[in-house]
């Protein structure tokens, strides 16, 4: 188990020769990273691949789906995290009718950079070329109703992101936090893995935060994690 984002000089090394043999020293650029999170011991370093040469396609005879999937995604973000940004030309156009102002945006990749190995789906939205004060005829207008959405429940990974956020518990107590509130049934999971309270669950939580507020208070708990 690790928490830590740290990478050792063998590894950055690696990292670094993989990408300029690859792809170029256009495409690296050093990088140490730090973590957020307040509890975070970092006594290990991070999650990575032993030897960066060991490509996911060559071990797809030695790993079953599941398996190769998660490497794959394990040396692709090892190896984003060692180079150059991703550059976007963006264009951004003010439209004045009357009294009305409409805004329309563009964006256009001049250079994939980390892309090349940890590809993120984005759309390109290609602006005609236009000059300051320059009258635009109204082709379409298409009225769209938008609603504002409730926050969704938790997930499992959603959840320990909340924990992480706010301080409470460590890494090696998450899985423990989640197992225990399922199996004193105070949450049960629905067709799509999220958590949802049970009766036993809103009375348990109703008594503690009635009779007591302050163990219960996420500050309190996240001190206690501290001290």
């Amino acid at each position: 188990r690790t928490d830590s984002l740290n990478l050792s000089e063998f590894a950055l090394k690696m990292a670094e020769d993989f990408i300029l043999k690859n792809f170029g020293k256009d495409y690296y650029e050093r990088r140490v990273y730090k973590t957020k999170s307040k509890v975070a011991q970092e006594a290990h370093e991070a999650i990575r691949p032993t030897n960066v040469k060991n490509l996911p396609e060559i071990l797809d005879k030695k790993l079953n789906p599941q398996q190769l999937k998660l490497y794959d995604l394990i040396w692709r973000r090892f190896l984003s995290s060692q180079m150059a940004k991703a550059i976007f030309d963006k264009t951004e156009v003010e439209i004045l009718a009357k009294n009305y102002g409409f805004l329309a945006k563009g964006q256009v990749l001049k250079f994939d950079g980390f892309l090349k190995v940890y590809p993120i789906k984005f759309e390109e939205e290609i602006l005609p070329e236009l000059e300051v004060g320059e009258i635009l005829e109204v082709l379409e207008i298409l009225p769209l109703q938008h609603f504002t959405q409730p926050p969704p429940r938790y997930t499992e990974a959603t959840l320990i992101k909340e924990l992480e956020k706010y301080g409470i518990g460590r890494p090696s107590t998450y899985a423990p936090i989640l197992t225990t509130i399922q199996e004193r049934n105070y949450v049960k999971k629905d067709e799509k893995k999220r958590f949802y309270p049970t009766s036993v669950g809103i009375l348990v939580n109703d008594l503690l935060v009635k009779h007591f507020p302050e163990i219960v208070d996420i500050n309190f708990t996240a001190k206690m994690e501290d001290n």
